[in-house]
């Protein structure tokens, strides 16, 4: 049940992020092989990596097609309808706090099921969570959204960290998913919503300038 729970929750994942980067296609005015690029590597970038780093073979959408499938299939849809959604940047912003929040637990719960030491648990759920939306924002000529005064990556450690700590701690599946993703959307939504950040590096003037 609660392995089903994962995967339903990782599939939606790779729902939401190919419809962000469908959307910034959208927003470039690209043509529909850009769409499905930029759908495709946002949707199931940031787990590519992750499997990867941790040696996965075969990676996930390779033994498993389907998800390839989908981001195309997602991102072909947001070709023919983007043009009747308004203000989509802002959509944009909280469909991808969905999607960092999803990742971020679930990509967590994939290291630790192929072994990982809760660290690097903590760390391939960050990096599942913000690798996709790095790579659509580089080829949709972007800044990196992690280069912006943003809470995003603060975000993905918070709830892969919740996630991966109340599982060792023996807490019920359920509820770690939960608590987790909450971590991680609440505190991506906080920064969304006032605009908050973390403090700034400010270089000291030199003492002969002054």
């Amino acid at each position: 049940m609660i392995q089903q729970l994962i995967h339903l929750l990782d599939w939606f994942g790779i729902f939401v992020f190919s419809a962000t980067g469908a959307l910034v296609a959208s927003r470039k005015e690209m043509d529909l092989v850009g769409f499905a690029l930029l759908g495709s590597v946002t949707g199931i970038g940031g787990g590519t990596i992750r499997d990867l780093i941790l040696g996965v073979q075969p990676i996930f959408w390779v033994e498993q097609p389907a998800y390839l499938v989908a981001c195309i299939i997602i991102s072909t849809a947001t070709f023919f309808f983007a043009h009747i959604l308004h203000h989509r940047y802002r959509l944009l912003l909280w469909l991808d706090a969905v999607g960092l929040a999803l990742f971020a637990v679930t990509g967590s719960s994939s290291a630790l099921a192929h072994g990982a030491s809760p660290v690097i648990a903590v760390a391939m759920g960050v990096a599942s969570a913000s690798f996709g939306g790095i790579i659509r924002d580089i080829l949709g000529g972007g800044s990196p959204i992690i280069l912006r005064q943003e809470i995003y990556i603060t975000a993905a450690l918070a709830g892969a960290l919740v996630y991966v700590l109340l599982s060792r701690a023996g807490i019920h599946e359920d509820v770690t998913i939960f608590l987790g993703f909450l971590a991680a959307f609440g505190l991506r939504a906080m920064g969304l919503y006032w605009g908050l950040s973390l403090p700034r590096y400010r270089a000291l003037k030199d003492q002969d300038d002054a």
